[in-house]
């Protein structure tokens, strides 16, 4: 079945960081710091991002994660108001919100652990905490011992067998679904999580929300226990997080197309589970800290953009910004930035960018196919990604010079996606690539060579056409019946024919390509003469 995810493309930003909000929350009033993200939806549709991950909005002590009020956004961002107004916007946008819901532990301030503090064992919210007790004291200078999470006592662990509180949870998500109209959680230390919590957490949600989406923060173990059918929809996937980085620095592809076979290929063990897909974020060094050569960037990213799963870009790291935390301070990774002056900065990244966003959304070979590899060397990586209808290889090369590369396929031509006009042509069978140093293609399948570019430049201008009738992005209906979404127009590089390029609204949403004259020529049916393709509106 077919969900938004699948053509998710997720920008990750870690609000109190991207908004440069005091360290600790002593505001007395709101401040709306949070509104500058309005100004950065144009720079996230040039990205081609459809879904935000936001870190935690929350009423917090500090970092966001030390929850006081599930209720109400933290002063220092904002207010609930303020916050309802940048989600009208980034919907309104086509921009889906993805909130995190820290559901494992609160802060010392959380208004039920104060009035155990103050009431000792006559508070009614005892049981609300796991393994609170008063025959001893905690670390924090408490006349009672509580469980925290990972040792860290500034965070106190909830008890998510007792039904109060599993209650306050889920009226709380309610109220964000109806008020922000979120549409999805991370759910952060889900391996600590009580399982039963997640499945009542997957049946309210579903109930409220029919293609909610819920994605675990999982480092180690196997992905199946928590995303699965009763539970979750998604984990991090650290696991190719790692190989992205290492097997670029190492010179050695074999590691992440071991990943990415085991998770993925024939038999693989995720191969029912739509990975959230990152190369880092606000806990882990940004990646141009981590490589030992800048010039694998792209590579990089264009792994991340065409795996399976959902790709997450991380805030700033489309311009290449480094950042390294140390054993106290995390916020080397979380810095303010400022749009106006990071604009500029690193264009080739971000055209780059934009450009992987473009082939995900436009191509179900990449969205959802099937991924096999092909071709393994050090230096060197050929995997493809199919459906039935549609073949698209991934080519890549780390080494400093170029390299040739034979692949068989059977097809008359190989386009490269990511340059215009860039083909191959079958030879005996097969194909000779030339790879220039530190690059990567992505080919797709065809029987002609065709220039393909992105669905915003339409070629009405170029025409001088203004028959309201055609040159159209959007849906279309076939004579016959079915549904199908023009999603670009291409021009024949030889004949300067132009062609309609459109995708299938129905089965394995397969995408096609007919010369225009055809799309839009007249036919007869039952005596009544008709547009092949009729225009019907925007997707």
């Amino acid at each position: 079945m077919s969900h938004w995810i699948h053509q998710a493309v997720f920008y990750h930003i870690y609000p109190l960081g991207f908004c440069g909000a005091p360290k600790y929350n002593e505001e007395i009033e709101p401040v709306n710091r949070f509104e500058k993200l309005i100004e950065w939806i144009p720079h996230l549709k040039m990205l081609g991002i459809n879904v935000v991950y936001l870190g935690p909005v929350f009423e917090s002590s500090r970092h966001g994660y030390d929850t006081k009020d599930y209720y109400t956004i933290d002063k220092r961002l904002g207010t609930n108001e303020s916050f309802q107004e940048i989600c009208r916007q980034l919907h309104q946008n086509g921009i889906r919100i993805v909130l995190d819901g820290v559901f494992n532990h609160v802060g010392r301030e959380f208004w039920a652990f104060k009035d155990v503090q103050e009431k000792r064992e006559n508070s009614h919210y005892c049981s609300w905490f796991h393994n609170l007790n008063f025959g001893g004291g905690s670390p924090m200078g408490d006349p009672f011992w509580y469980e925290a999470w990972n040792g860290c006592f500034d965070l106190v662990k909830l008890n998510l067998r007792n039904p109060e509180v599993v209650e306050h949870l889920l009226n709380a998500v309610g109220k964000w679904i109806d008020d922000f109209g979120i549409d999805g959680l991370r759910l952060d230390a889900a391996d600590c999580v009580d399982m039963d919590f997640f499945r009542t957490l997957k049946h309210f949600t579903t109930s409220k929300k029919s293609d909610f989406w819920l994605m675990g923060e999982i480092i180690h173990g196997d992905y199946n226990r928590w995303a699965n059918p009763e539970m979750l929809d998604s984990t991090t996937n650290y696991e190719c997080y790692k190989g992205l980085y290492s097997s670029h620095n190492d010179k050695n592809y074999f590691e992440i197309a071991h990943s990415l076979n085991r998770q993925f290929g024939n038999g693989g063990i995720y191969q029912n589970i739509y990975t959230y897909n990152f190369v880092d974020n606000h806990d882990v060094d940004r990646l141009a800290s981590h490589l030992n050569d800048k010039k694998h960037l792209q590579n990089v990213y264009t792994i991340l953009y065409t795996m399976p799963g959902a790709p997450s870009l991380y805030y700033g790291s489309e311009w290449g910004i480094e950042g390294k935390r140390t054993r106290d301070d995390d916020s080397p990774l979380r810095p303010c930035l400022d749009l106006t002056e990071m604009q500029g900065k690193n264009p080739a990244l971000v055209s780059h960018l934009s450009r992987l966003a473009q082939i995900r959304q436009y191509f179900p070979a990449i969205q959802y196919g099937k991924f096999e590899n092909v071709q393994i060397k050090n230096e060197q990586l050929i995997f493809k990604r199919y459906t039935d209808g549609q073949v698209i290889y991934i080519v890549l090369n780390l080494a400093d010079h170029e390299e040739t590369m034979e692949l068989y396929a059977n097809c008359a031509m190989l386009m490269d996606l990511l340059r215009d006009g860039t083909a191959f042509k079958n030879d005996g069978g097969k194909f000779q690539l030339a790879i220039p140093a530190n690059s990567a293609m992505v080919l797709l399948e065809t029987q002609d060579i065709f220039q393909w570019h992105s669905p915003k430049e339409s070629p009405v201008e170029k025409l001088e056409l203004s028959d309201e009738q055609k040159w159209r992005l959007g849906r279309y209906r076939h004579f016959k019946g079915n549904d199908y979404l023009v999603i670009d127009f291409a021009r024949h590089s030889e004949t300067q024919e132009w062609y309609v390029v459109y995708q299938q609204l129905y089965g394995d949403g397969s995408t096609w390509i007919r010369p225009a004259d055809m799309f839009y020529e007249i036919v007869e049916r039952d005596g009544i003469q008709q547009p092949r393709f009729r225009y019907i509106g925007e997707e």
